[in-house]
């Protein structure tokens, strides 16, 4: 009798215990769980009260630091999803795991884009995207006609993310920055216009003024040096004018079959590059003046960048209904602020520089129905594509 009746008192004595332990399992699961919403009670002041208010301690500090962790998430996802900036995160297999609202409305018509296959995303883009995303690196592209152009600038980084790979495409519209950029170009076109009138017509000035004085004084064997002067300030205003004129009044090309073996010949027998295409690419349908005189800025700025001559390069490609020309160095390249303003007119960072070359490209890419982008290369050194139509 004894037995039992001391295995009930001792199971009554150890009853609040178990209970105890089986909360504390329970709890613990429910932190594994994510769940930090439990608490224990224990009114003895002993060792088993200590590890109680040690226990939800913890889980104070656990919900804490959850409450932390979702407001900071919330607050990152607000700024993600408003950013003007069109973000696309990519895995491996090519999907969408994360497009943020400006991407959404950019590449899926408002719809999300998460799941979606960024290829077949590709093929209801506009052209001018996939190919800046196909060539690879950072770069610039136009959408859209000459009355509602939209010009992007493309920046694109790989890291991993749980030991996987993925590529974060960032695209960001700089139409309205280079609208306001035009503007302040066009003010400091007319002070390098006024800069140069005024170094060349106040030596003219002064020059004829002090020619006449030396006619007045009958000193005639100093009058040729001061003719010669007022020459040669002549002419390099006339020039200066020429160039920009050349620029403002540029023709609609000429368009007319031109064979691209002879028309290479021809721009190495000007300047050195390494051509990079077939041998016999075929016959292309261009002003051959106008593009000539394109490719040849484009090749001078290339040996000009720092490159080393032999990696200054041409490369000719055919695609299906277009043709590729770019223009390869391995100069120091443009950073980011040069690169979004590299094709406006009269921007340069050459200290005597017009600022004319790349815009000029522009212009007769864009005349002949194509486009140009800029982009730097991996390992360094600048890529100037040029798509023409075939």
């Amino acid at each position: 009798m004894l037995l039992p009746l001391l295995y009930y008192h001792v199971r009554r004595a150890f009853a609040p215990m178990r209970s105890l332990f089986r909360a504390l399992a329970g709890t613990v699961a429910s932190y594994r769980d994510g769940d930090f919403g439990f608490g224990l009670s224990w009114h003895a002041k002993n060792e088993l009260g200590d590890l109680v208010d040690a226990h939800n301690a913890l889980g104070d500090a656990l919900r804490d630091q959850r409450l932390a962790l979702v407001q900071r998430e919330l607050l990152l996802d607000t700024m993600v999803q408003h950013t003007p900036v069109a973000m696309v995160l990519i895995d491996p297999h090519h999907r969408v795991v994360h497009g943020n609202l400006a991407a959404r409305k950019l590449l899926g018509d408002g719809k999300r884009v998460e799941g979606r296959s960024f290829d077949e995303i590709l093929e209801r883009a506009p052209e001018a995207l996939s190919e800046a995303l196909h060539r690879g690196g950072d770069g610039m592209f136009t959408v859209g006609d000459e009355e509602h152009e939209e010009i992007y600038h493309l920046s694109r980084r790989t890291f991993r993310l749980n030991g996987r790979k993925h590529e974060l495409i960032l695209l960001r519209q700089l139409t309205a920055e280079l609208r306001r950029q035009e503007v302040q170009t066009w003010k400091k076109v007319i002070r390098v216009i006024s800069h140069e009138l005024n170094n060349s017509l106040a030596p003219i000035a002064s020059l004829a003024h002090s020619g006449a004085e030396l006619v007045r004084r009958g000193q005639y064997e100093r009058l040729p040096n001061a003719l010669a002067t007022i020459e040669d300030r002549a002419r390099h205003l006339e020039g200066f004018i020429r160039d920009y004129a050349r620029f403002a009044k540029l023709p609609a090309p000429r368009v007319e079959a031109v064979d691209w073996k002879r028309f290479v010949a021809q721009l190495r027998s000007q300047v050195e590059f390494v051509y990079d295409g077939a041998e016999e690419p075929g016959v292309g349908r261009f002003d051959a003046a106008q593009l000539s005189q394109c490719l040849l800025n484009l090749l001078k700025n290339a040996h000009e960048s720092g490159s080393p001559a032999g990696d200054v390069a041409l490369a000719l490609k055919r695609l299906p209904d277009s043709w590729r020309i770019e223009v390869l160095d391995r100069g120091s390249g443009m950073n980011e602020a040069v690169l979004a303003n590299a094709l406006l007119p009269f921007y340069s960072t050459k200290r005597h520089g017009t600022g004319l070359g790349l815009a000029l490209a522009r212009e007769i890419a864009e005349a002949h129905g194509g486009r140009i982008a800029l982009l730097n290369r991996q390992g360094g050194g600048l890529c100037v594509a040029m798509t023409l139509p075939a």
